[in-house]
């Protein structure tokens, strides 16, 4: 590896990590490939993940392009067509679903999945985060713009047209300049440009009455009221008409991500789109992946409180990104705070549904003698040696309780890096206390690390309280007095739980070590 590293170039473009079997794994974009992928293996990272990425890389293979944008734009491409397990992609997108006007010479409008969208069928509008609104909105929009709804042309007219909701056009009795400003109008709604639909709707009214087509310009005037009435309802939040934002903000707690987007049109608060996802996500990747897929038209500003790569992602997307409106940013992070409750609940309420399944399966395979309804997770963070700690996590019956996390300042190897002696020194001190308040008996304890970790504290560990650890290479589980590990089926609950735990125990132990290292940095005496 050291060999093909010195051979990138130190240009833009795309680099793609492949693993053992050939497949691709983690595609990324860079402004200097070399620089970038060199800081792969050049360093220890914090998070799980970039670690079992970089223990999995078989292979470095790029792509250079002239800019960045291009690269931004080739990383998209790639990461759609390799669909790498290490990229953060927003897969659950293809659940949202999509307005289609179709194309046809008397369009109707439809609800499509992302899967099924193919741009030969017609233009579409969305994503839509919320089923029921969205129906709602169809509701609506079927009732104010009587489209036709059948997929094909009746010999004569239905039950639609005698109910007002459709014009009949299979009946003749709509021309198609008629219908096609209807679809207009349809477009205009859609596109969150209702001043500019109201306008266009009184100036047909106007045309009707001057032709003497009372009947029409009747139909269009209750149109108008339907519109006006559900406009009314929408916040005004400038009295500036051109005004068109999105507010974007990001809440994430114990690895679930909430991604919130106010959008303002004309000045007008016309919809909140929520997007949750678990594991990891980022605000650069949501942006990327949700405006490249967007169907209805852009704002002419986005709003976040920061985001690396500003001036790239302007120039790839052609909007202004700012950091400012402070009370609408306010109002997006207190939107995105309740998303990411209303998430919690829903995934604390399927654990506790799901947990029994999850821990028969536990005590099933790894032939634990209890079930595991408190695990205890220990982590060791250091920098070669210096300011060494210890955390300590705990899941009751799959759900993390956080009061009765601890952390551990190592007192025995401070300066002398040993994992496996400051492991022997935090579970000794740990276990000395079992029966103390607060300090409640482990069913499990799980040690990050391989077989040598385990190995160096099986000893310690009292009869009846069944120990493992976890290796982060391939996710591999360790049992004492075993030699092989087992591993668990990739997309079972029990091996999800491990690697939540896990990941948990890395997060506490690295905030404590950074905020130790703080506190030293702060206190060295500057050099004169």
């Amino acid at each position: 590896m050291k060999t093909t590293l010195t051979l990138l170039p130190t240009l833009p473009g795309c680099y793609i990590y492949y693993d053992k079997s050939g497949a691709v794994i983690y595609v990324g974009k860079a402004k200097n490939i070399k620089r970038r992928v060199s800081s792969y293996f050049n360093k220890k990272h914090d998070d799980a993940k970039t670690n079992v990425l970089v223990s999995q890389i078989e292979r470095v293979d790029f792509i250079i392009t002239n800019t960045e944008v291009e690269a931004l734009i080739l990383e998209s491409h790639l990461i759609k067509k390799h669909k790498p397990k290490y990229n953060i992609l927003l897969k659950d997108d293809k659940k949202y679903p999509y307005f289609l006007i179709t194309d046809e010479d008397f369009p109707r409008i439809a609800v499509v999945r992302k899967k099924n969208m193919n741009p030969e069928k017609g233009r579409y509008y969305g994503p839509y985060t919320d089923a029921r609104a969205m129906y709602a909105t169809l509701d609506f929009l079927k009732k104010i713009f009587p489209l036709k709804q059948c997929k094909t042309m009746k010999k004569k007219p239905c039950l639609y047209s005698q109910i007002g909701r459709c014009l009949a056009p299979c009946s003749g009795k709509v021309t198609s300049a008629e219908y096609k400003s209807l679809v207009g109008q349809v477009e205009l709604f859609l596109s969150g440009k209702q001043g500019e639909l109201l306008k266009h709707i009184m100036a047909q009214i106007q045309v009707y009455s001057d032709s003497q087509q009372y009947e029409k310009a009747a139909r269009l005037r209750d149109s108008y009221l339907d519109l006006k009435k559900t406009l009314e309802k929408q916040r005004v939040v400038s009295e500036n008409t051109k005004l068109n934002e999105d507010i974007v903000s990001m809440a994430h707690e114990d690895g679930i991500f909430v991604f919130v987007i106010l959008m303002i049109r004309e000045g007008r608060l016309i919809d909140k789109k929520e997007f949750v996802y678990e594991g990891e996500a980022d605000l650069e990747t949501f942006i990327r992946e949700y405006y490249t897929n967007v169907s209805f038209t852009p704002p002419n500003k986005i709003i976040v409180k920061e985001l690396a790569d500003k001036a790239l992602y302007e120039q790839w997307l052609k909007v202004k990104i700012v950091s400012g409106g402070k009370e609408l940013l306010a109002l997006a992070d207190k939107n995105a705070q309740a998303a990411l409750e209303q998430a919690k609940l829903k995934r604390a309420v399927k654990l506790r549904e799901d947990f029994n399944d999850i821990g028969a399966q536990l005590k099933k395979e790894l032939g634990l003698k209890n079930f595991p309804h408190r695990i205890e997770c220990y982590d060791i963070s250091h920098i070669q040696g210096t300011n060494t700690v210890a955390s300590m996590v705990v899941f009751l019956n799959g759900l993390a309780k956080k009061t009765a996390y601890k952390k551990f300042k190592i007192k025995t190897t401070e300066g002398k890096p040993d994992d496996f002696a400051s492991m022997q020194e935090v579970l000794s001190r740990r276990l000395a206390r079992l029966g103390d308040k607060g300090w409640e008996r482990p069913d499990l304890i799980i040690i990050d690390g391989g077989k040598g970790q385990l190995s160096s504290v099986a000893g310690l560990i009292p009869d009846g309280i069944d120990v493992v650890s976890l290796a982060k290479r391939e996710e591999e589980v360790f049992l004492p007095r075993r030699s092989k590990p087992i591993i668990l089926p990739r997309d079972s609950g029990a091996l999800f739980l491990f690697q939540r735990i896990r990941d948990e125990a890395h997060r506490f132990a690295i905030t404590y070590h950074r905020k130790l290292r703080s506190k030293e940095i702060k206190n060295t005496p500057r050099e004169i």
